[in-house]
């Protein structure tokens, strides 16, 4: 089967948008039901708007030519580790229709900009070994795996990617 990749075009939007709920929750519903059952429930929490707002984060809308929404994600601030400036990738989602048109792809280049844009060190997330496709794109993007840095109850792997900061 060909998959065809069309154009994306990914914006930075508040994070309280109308599309923005239907997306995100969309990304719960289906984390929800494909939750793995042998770790127990899956804990439905959402990152707070507020919290992907400049300086402290922003949050990106992929969409097609024709307007329609196929993904999204979030970055925010989190607490430094010693002199690293981390922002913390959040909720990144691919609708069924956009899957294979390299919309994830493109949500993340956004991010990964606007972290550096924003003064970041490194860039940091959380997933599911059960999410075998994310798992493996943050690694060509050269995530590496690290010890826990919160205490997420869905997560059952991290990552941190150094990000040289924009000069200016």
């Amino acid at each position: 089967m060909t998959t065809e990749r069309t154009r994306v075009t990914v914006r930075i939007v508040p994070a309280d948008l109308p599309e923005v709920d239907v997306l995100l929750d969309a990304y719960l519903d289906e984390r929800e039901a494909t939750f793995p059952s042998v770790q127990g429930s899956y804990s439905r929490k959402r990152t707070p708007a507020a919290e992907f707002t400049p300086p402290n984060g922003v949050f990106a809308v992929a969409s097609d030519d024709a307007g329609r929404a196929l993904g999204c994600g979030g970055l925010r601030r989190i607490a430094d580790d010693g002199d690293d400036v981390r922002f913390e990738v959040k909720h990144v989602f691919v609708t069924p229709e956009g899957r294979g048109r390299g919309v994830a792809t493109a949500i993340m280049d956004e991010l990964e900009r606007a972290a550096a844009g924003l003064g970041a060190t490194s860039i940091v997330l959380d997933t599911n070994d059960s999410l075998v496709a994310a798992g493996a794109m943050y690694r060509s993007r050269g995530y590496a795996r690290v010890e826990p840095f919160n205490d997420n109850p869905n997560a059952t792997a991290w990552y941190r990617k150094p990000v040289a900061p924009d000069a200016g």
